[in-house]
């Protein structure tokens, strides 16, 4: 287990490290630092269908095109988890701009899809930091069999994406007066997905790890596995409580109680496909008896076939 603690910016030494991109797609809160001034009155326009929710504490998430974006406002700067799409760099900078006249210092990449990294380019630019999981470095540096796409290769993302600072196995992050812990679930939406936990905050940033109210996309190509994703599920229960606010990867903020509702689901379809393949039902058989009917209101962009695809794959 590699730990690295970052204390501020200026007490970080950095390697240049990096990674890029597939296409696709607590409780009692002690004293801490305030957050830097909000100052509504000069906020520039929200471009791009991105909205705002205030989580309190110096924390929002925006949403909009892409994964669901974490910020930390305070006195020692902006820290973001995810970035979104490449066209929306400038508008995600400028929004965090309409909160707070801080730099953004850090930006965590949860995984390596390009609707949550699209905008490292950018954020590199203004001299942010990336950080992600070593294996999102690999998974945006190197091309990867794939059947997503239709040369059944994925290309690397451009090298101004990649993460220049990568951990192994867990993170700690001290930064405006909380602790933030990034702890790698393997083989879960991908093989690079982590989960940040503010401790003070009592907040849970999943990344993909969350699709709450609708089918989760597995990336088995990208080395994720159902079986991961319930673990991933099951490890972010352990840590939260009844006042936790959680941020999935896509859908609305929610609560330990969906979290466990979701994770639920998830083990009941995998429960139901691999209830079929022990009786030695084909991939074509299980989906054509459309064992997941009753969760059809699920569907979005992964539908239940998709859904029993990827869950045949996981545990074959």
């Amino acid at each position: 287990m590699q730990k690295f603690i970052l204390t501020s910016l200026l007490a970080v030494s950095l390697a240049a490290c990096s990674q890029s991109d597939v296409t696709a797609q607590a409780a009692d809160e002690p004293a801490q630092k305030s957050p830097a001034k909000s100052k509504p009155e000069k906020s520039k326009p929200v471009k791009s269908n991105l909205t705002i929710e205030e989580l309190g504490g110096g924390f929002f998430v925006l949403f909009g095109p892409g994964g669901n974006i974490g910020v930390s406002v305070g006195e020692d700067g902006v820290y973001v988890v995810d970035d979104k799409f490449e066209r929306l760099g400038q508008d995600i900078i400028d929004t965090i701009g309409g909160l707070t006249d801080q730099p953004i210092r850090f930006v965590h990449n949860t995984h390596h899809h390009g609707d949550h990294t699209g905008a490292n380019a950018k954020m590199r630019e203004i001299g942010a930091t990336v950080i992600a999981h070593d294996n999102v470095y690999e998974r945006m540096s190197k091309s990867f069999p794939s059947q997503r796409v239709k040369s059944g290769k994925s290309k690397p993302a451009p090298a101004d994406r990649w993460p220049n600072m990568t951990f192994s196995d867990k993170l700690t992050l001290h930064f405006n007066g909380q602790t933030m812990r990034a702890i790698h679930i393997p083989a879960a939406h991908t093989a690079g997905d982590s989960i940040i936990v503010f401790e003070q905050a009592n907040i849970i940033h999943m990344g993909d790890n969350y699709f709450n109210g609708i089918f989760p996309f597995v990336d088995v190509d990208g080395g994720g596995n159902s079986v991961g994703m319930i673990a991933a599920q099951d490890l972010a229960l352990s840590l939260a409580n009844a006042e936790t606010k959680i941020i999935p990867g896509h859908g609305v903020m929610a609560s330990k109680a969906d979290l466990q509702a979701s994770r639920d689901i998830l083990a009941d379809i995998q429960g139901i496909v691999k209830a079929r393949m022990d009786k030695g039902e084909s991939l074509e058989a299980i989906i054509k008896a459309r064992p997941l009917e009753k969760y059809a209101d699920m569907s979005s962009f992964i539908d239940e076939d998709n859904m029993i695809r990827s869950v045949y794959r996981s545990l074959k």
